[in-house]
């Protein structure tokens, strides 16, 4: 068990003034199988009203507006986070079964189906066909992560939000969020149902007690074969208890940390730190 307290602020700078913004954030830590959120809270400034739901994914969203005249828009979110490691029971499900299950079931479905940002290549699904070969779906499924995480580097810079699974299996490079989308359009067109995980990683494993380290945002992978598996293809690791979940989706566009519009000011530019501590 580890308990982490994680600070994300993030906002946009304006080269003029906005005189008016409309956003939706998604940056605090949900409640799941092994993660327990002892406190949240989300500090917006300028002070604007807020109006919390949860999506149809699952995700805790805040979506607020501010209609006074602002050069920034920033928001803290601090959490207090349990996170426990789950025990994944041995499933004996086959790909008959797995076919069966997901093709009737809605959330399964939609994790099957690929958008714009998971299409694969067909040499990304030549190597899922390989890898799936005689292999049990659970098998398989890791198989294809460890595939796709030891293909892919994780290199900064040289992608954005809009590039495409296709895009960064090419350059066999990106970041978490480009690695997560390669797998899981080689998951899918296995017939695997996965979906993308938005969270936090504690980046690193040796820290001390109240060490405070500076992170950033993170995206992983979960494939359901009997049961949903979690697994971080850009670390090649299981996910585990220096993970946090904050919400999951069919890629990125369902789980933005921030998004909105705004009036005004014909330039922004974005900002963003993360800190985390490990504090049990």
């Amino acid at each position: 068990m580890s308990r982490l307290r994680i600070r994300h602020l993030t906002g946009f700078s304006y080269a003029g003034e906005a005189v008016a913004s409309y956003n939706e954030a998604r940056m605090l830590p949900a409640h799941t199988e092994g993660q327990y959120v002892l406190s949240s809270h989300l500090r917006i400034e300028p002070v604007a009203a807020s109006h919390e739901y949860v999506d149809y994914w699952g995700t805790r969203v805040s979506s607020f507006e501010v209609l006074l005249p602002h050069r920034q828009l920033s928001l803290t979110a601090t959490s207090l986070v349990e996170v426990r490691p789950v025990a994944h029971p041995d499933t004996s499900m086959g790909w008959d079964d797995l076919a069966r299950v997901a093709g009737a079931t809605a959330p399964f479905v939609e994790h099957l189906e690929q958008t714009p940002l998971t299409t694969p290549p067909d040499d990304l699904v030549a190597l899922a066909a390989e890898a799936r070969g005689s292999a049990a779906p659970c098998e398989a499924a890791l198989a294809i992560c460890r595939a796709v995480g030891g293909a892919v580097a994780y290199l900064p810079g040289v992608t954005n939000v809009k590039t495409t699974a296709a895009e960064s299996w090419a350059a066999r490079a990106g970041v978490c969020q480009d690695i997560a989308h390669v797998t899981i359009g080689a998951l899918r067109s296995a017939g695997i149902p996965a979906r993308y995980v938005s969270g936090y990683l504690h980046p690193k494993p040796s820290a001390e007690l109240r060490e405070t380290i500076v992170g950033e945002s993170h995206a992983w992978v979960e494939y359901f074969c009997g049961t949903w598996h979690g697994y971080d293809p850009t670390n090649l690791i299981d996910i585990g208890e220096r993970h946090v979940v904050v919400g999951q989706g069919r890629d990125y566009r369902d789980v933005p940390p921030l998004r909105g519009v705004y009036a005004g000011s014909g330039a922004s530019s974005l900002f963003v730190t993360v800190e985390i501590t490990r504090e049990a």
